[in-house]
């Protein structure tokens, strides 16, 4: 089994250690890995040791966020060289910014009639690689752990039972905090060329990750993307339907592109999201998805 698309703590929302990472996919029966924290590659050294300890194939990886025609993406760049100074200056870039959008999300939540506070934040973010960032995801947890919340309206199809309680925190900021909701605040990202610039130099294979969520709305843009000479799509994702897997899967085929697979795991954040839980098309062959991604990501 293959998974190319996990977080560990050194992404903002993620919850495990690059080694426990390592261990749980050598329990799920995943032999070939990469751990792609958010815009840091700090992960890849403890995870690499620990797999190859573990038996476990592992490739270096991030997840940088971009943009194309004012759209926010997340590129995947494998094989990279984690140790390039590149990666530490995207890394403090964002926790530049992030730090004030943070407090620019807490004014918007606030105003939504939320009484959540600062103190409560930075609470929330105490013991976190990024202490200074705090994501929708965290302000989720904080609101519904309220108790004079428990019967707020807005909070309600996030609850058990509700319409948007499979994975709980994180549709809450894809609803509140994704950009053009009502609590997003802008961050600055780089191009989606210059990340492609960048994975390269740094050695790497630049792929667009989860495209059946990140083009809802705007598929009109696949085109544009696809000419700016990407290495790969990830075809297979949690996030995708069998039938979006089956037109990624198409897509990568007629491009010549790498199709990878990946479950976009994080932990609490997404609890229904497993390790090795991308979703293939009908009648896609898993093994022969694993053995191009061998070939094209462990070659020297």
């Amino acid at each position: 089994m293959t998974d190319l698309h996990l977080h560990s703590l050194y992404s903002d929302d993620g919850e495990f250690t690059p080694a426990e990472l390592v261990r749980m996919c050598a329990e799920s029966g995943v032999t070939l890995m990469s751990v792609t924290d958010h815009n840091c590659a700090r992960a890849n050294r403890e995870a690499e040791e620990a797999a190859r300890t573990a038996g476990v194939r592992y490739v270096t990886g991030i997840e940088i966020d971009c943009v194309y025609e004012e759209a926010v993406f997340h590129v995947l760049g494998y094989r990279i060289d984690a140790d390039s100074p590149v990666f530490l200056e995207i890394e403090e870039n964002v926790a530049r910014q992030g730090a004030a959008a943070s407090e620019a999300m807490l004014q918007k939540t606030r105003t939504l009639g939320f009484p959540v506070t600062e103190t409560e934040m930075r609470q929330m973010a105490k013991g976190r690689y990024w202490r200074d960032l705090w994501t929708g995801e965290m302000f989720a947890e904080a609101l519904l752990g309220k108790e004079e919340l428990a019967g707020h309206p807005l909070l309600m199809p996030y609850r058990p039972g509700g319409a948007r309680s499979d994975n709980p925190y994180v549709n809450f900021y894809w609803d509140f905090y994704a950009q053009g909701k009502p609590c997003h605040a802008p961050v600055d990202y780089p191009a989606m060329e210059d990340v492609l610039r960048i994975v390269r130099q740094s050695g790497g294979i630049a792929v667009l990750a989860h495209p059946g969520m990140s083009l809802r709305g705007r598929e009109a843009l696949l085109p544009g993307i696809l000419k700016l000479g990407l290495d790969g799509i990830e075809a297979y994702s949690s996030y995708h339907t069998p039938e979006q897997a089956a037109a990624f899967e198409a897509v990568a085929k007629e491009r010549r592109l790498l199709a990878t697979c990946g479950s976009d795991f994080h932990g609490k954040n997404k609890p229904a999201v497993r390790i090795g839980g991308a979703v293939f098309a009908p009648g896609t062959d898993k093994e022969a998805v694993g053995r191009a991604a061998r070939r094209a990501l462990l070659a020297q």
